[in-house]
């Protein structure tokens, strides 16, 4: 998720749809969490519909950044990380 909001702020529809096989009752549970640790900002616009647009707080931007070299590390060693977990 913070990786999908590192790229810009997204309303709930697009969340979803970005990040492959979240449910909707986990989504709002981790965007809930997210806000209250102050990772994500939640910005509800009174108009009708009602849009919530979600983007990353100055701390959450920070800790996103931070994860982009570890998941790049990861995916650039993901087939070797496989193979020796088969190996068990």
């Amino acid at each position: 998720m913070l990786l999908a909001l590192e790229q810009g702020g997204m309303r709930w529809g697009e969340l979803r749809r970005t990040i492959e096989g979240i449910s909707e009752k986990m989504l709002a549970s981790t965007l809930r969490t997210l806000e209250h640790d102050g990772i994500v900002n939640r910005v509800a616009q009174p108009t009708i519909p009602p849009r919530v647009d979600y983007s990353l707080t100055e701390s959450g931007a920070e800790l996103a950044a931070r994860l982009v070299p570890l998941m790049d590390w990861i995916v650039e060693h993901a087939d070797t990380i496989v193979d020796r977990s088969s190996d068990d």
